[in-house]
């Protein structure tokens, strides 16, 4: 089996293309019409090559609770690697991400998170230790 699609759940789709693609620089991959919403996916340029991230629309209502209780509890919906996270820390601030404090090491990360404006928080991580 492949891991294909992971969906983020957004509050509003061209808001969230927007930021995933003029501010993060990934690629939109899909975008079909599904009703009055759309299938819509992005690809990361340095990502698993056919992973796609499903920007889904927050239509049912347990599922935009969710996500509302993820971001006030400060819970990340998801984890972005960088290579360089100092590099893509002030990159994305002059960008104007907002960012939830410092780049902190916690031993075998350096991590921070930042708001995707969609209603989500975004884990950064660059990995010290690269597992075998």
């Amino acid at each position: 089996m492949q891991l294909k699609f992971a969906s983020i759940i957004v509050d509003e789709q061209e808001k969230a293309l927007k930021f995933y693609t003029d501010i993060l620089g990934f690629n939109k991959m899909a975008d079909m019409p599904m009703g009055e919403y759309r299938w819509l996916t992005v690809v990361s340029p340095e990502g698993i090559e056919g992973m796609e991230l499903v920007l889904e629309p927050a239509l049912f209502k347990p599922a935009a609770v969710f996500q509302k209780e993820l971001f006030d509890a400060g819970v990340p919906a998801a984890a972005l690697i960088s290579k360089d996270i100092q590099k893509d820390f002030a990159d994305l601030q002059k960008k104007g991400v907002v960012f939830r404090g410092e780049p902190k090491n916690l031993g075998p990360i350096i991590a921070v998170t930042f708001e995707d404006t969609c209603g989500n928080l975004i884990n950064l991580v660059e990995p010290l230790i690269i597992p075998k």
